[in-house]
């Protein structure tokens, strides 16, 4: 499973970056490193194109041996009391932040982990999920990336989209700000209540629905007129974003804490952001309409 996942996450990098090289009129830049506990990874970022400020696509193959706050910083039940510290890790991250304002930013991650040899009941699982922020609401975008990851659910039985879009909307919540970061998509952890065969389809199924999830929305978006003003929000929300991936995200601090290559694990954050003091939006609003769902999620697909 090891060699399955690593190929895996490999092969969807390549068929991403290629979709966005296509998309974008640039070519990325690729750093393959490695790290000196164990493993590495091979980290591609798209910048000055015409369609992204900033894009990145990562992969890592990793293993090592845990401290006690990194196998804390896991969460999902997997804090470890002195045994099987020694781990593997592999996965695919990857992190879109289009020039438009009218587009989303996207993420994505999809990871397989064990411990010790991944042999004992509870010692291997496979995480992952996708999710939208944009800055400004087009119903239809919610709909469409909600409905194929609903689709992708359904057929597994070892998956469950309204726990996972639940799960989502959780997650990427900003606390001090009472707000979530996007409109969500899926988040899950500790997928293995199956066999690893049956949890790995699973998460390539995925990872191969990425492109079809999101592309329709960033090709009906990315050529759209805006303004200034517009221009600012969106700078506005990636702040947001940063502030949740700089004090929340358990990736993140994961990564800090295996002395993970910093510029692969910061590739997240956006080109570009702005913070205003005490900033506020006029009340019914297109910005006060996105708001208020970032409040107050809501179901995107029927049941």
């Amino acid at each position: 499973m090891r060699q399955k996942m690593s190929d895996m996450v490999h092969r969807i990098q390549d068929e991403i970056c290629f979709a966005l090289k296509e998309i974008d009129g640039v070519d990325f830049r690729q750093d393959e490193w490695t790290r000196e506990e164990g493993g590495g990874g091979r980290s591609r970022v798209f910048s000055g194109g015409k369609v992204f400020e900033k894009a990145g696509v990562n992969v890592s193959v990793v293993h090592g041996t845990l401290s006690p706050q990194a196998a804390k910083s896991m969460g999902g039940g997997h804090e470890l009391k002195g045994t099987d510290l020694d781990f593997f890790a592999t996965g695919i991250s990857l992190v879109l932040h289009p020039l438009n304002p009218m587009a989303p930013t996207v993420h994505a991650n999809y990871r397989y982990f064990e411990r010790g040899e991944g042999q004992k009941p509870g010692s291997w699982w496979f995480g992952g999920g996708a999710d939208l922020t944009p800055s400004y609401l087009f119903e239809e975008d919610a709909v469409h990336f909600h409905q194929v990851h609903k689709d992708v659910c359904v057929r597994h039985k070892v998956a469950d989209y309204e726990k996972f879009k639940n799960w989502c909307d959780d997650y990427f919540f900003i606390k001090h700000r009472e707000e979530r970061r996007g409109l969500g998509g899926i988040f899950f952890d500790d997928i293995n209540g199956a066999s690893r065969d049956e949890c790995f389809d699973f998460v390539t199924d995925c990872a191969e629905s990425f492109l079809e999830s999101y592309l329709p929305i960033l090709n009906r978006r990315k050529d759209l007129q805006y303004s200034d003003q517009q221009k600012e929000w969106q700078q506005i929300r990636r702040g947001r974003y940063v502030e949740f991936n700089l004090v929340y995200d358990r990736g993140t601090t994961f990564g800090l804490t295996t002395n993970g290559r910093i510029e692969s694990i910061l590739m997240s954050l956006p080109l570009t952001s702005r913070w205003e003091y005490c900033h506020e939006v006029e009340s019914g609003s297109e910005e006060d309409r996105l708001v208020q769902l970032l409040r107050n999620p809501i179901n995107w697909v029927e049941k």
